[in-house]
């Protein structure tokens, strides 16, 4: 078996430098984002989604990104699971992202909140009929007793709406307002490039960072 010590890649693909980046990060953040889709990467929407939990403890899962703009990230879940409870007591959360046949990553900082019923009502009708039912029949989070359990509550909400399935009030959307957003590219010998963008009032400030 090989030891994970000796597991070890290195980066050769591209350069970041500042002459080609991007003033804006989102606009920066498009480019590489496009890209990503284009090279036809898998899920190249999930991101890391960092919270503080409720005992102090940093946590961490999957999402999907949904939606970018000027404003921020935009994701969606069950408010009342653990993240949306984190959430709800510290507004604020890390994402990252990991392309890594492209040899990047891109990480966020910012300010968390929920996105206008009228938005998520627009992602969730959407969304494809099984995965609406899901948002009524998973108690995200919650304890299962058992799978059959869960059938149960899908069956019994296919019963309840059919194809009319209206969004649920615990379901929605949440945008990350970014302070910080930070592009990495792998380089040989570990001495990646990172341009470091941290808002400044209305602008941003763009910095390299060393490895």
């Amino acid at each position: 078996m090989t030891s994970i010590a000796d597991l070890r890649r290195d980066y050769r693909r591209q350069r970041l430098l500042e002459s080609e980046a991007a003033e804006d990060p989102i606009q920066q953040f498009r480019l590489w984002f496009t890209e990503a889709v284009n090279a036809e990467l898998p899920e190249p929407n999930a991101m890391t989604l960092a919270t503080l939990g409720l005992d102090g403890m940093p946590a961490a899962r999957l999402v999907l990104l949904k939606e970018v703009d000027e404003r921020g990230f935009v994701f969606f879940t069950n408010y009342r699971s653990r993240k949306g409870l984190e959430l709800a007591a510290h507004p604020k959360a890390a994402l990252v992202f990991w392309w890594a046949e492209l040899e990047r990553q891109v990480r966020i900082e910012g300010h968390v909140e929920q996105i206008s019923a009228a938005e998520s009502d627009a992602y969730f009708q959407s969304r494809p009929l099984g995965n609406r039912w899901g948002a009524w029949a998973s108690q995200q989070s919650e304890i299962l007793e058992s799978y059959a359990e869960l059938e149960a509550r899908l069956a019994e909400v296919e019963a309840r709406y059919g194809e009319n399935v209206p969004r649920p009030e615990h379901w929605g959307g949440y945008r990350v307002l970014p302070t910080l957003i930070e592009f990495w590219q792998g380089r040989p010998n570990r001495l990646h490039d990172r341009l470091c963008y941290r808002r400044q009032g209305d602008h941003w400030q763009r910095v390299r960072l060393y490895p």
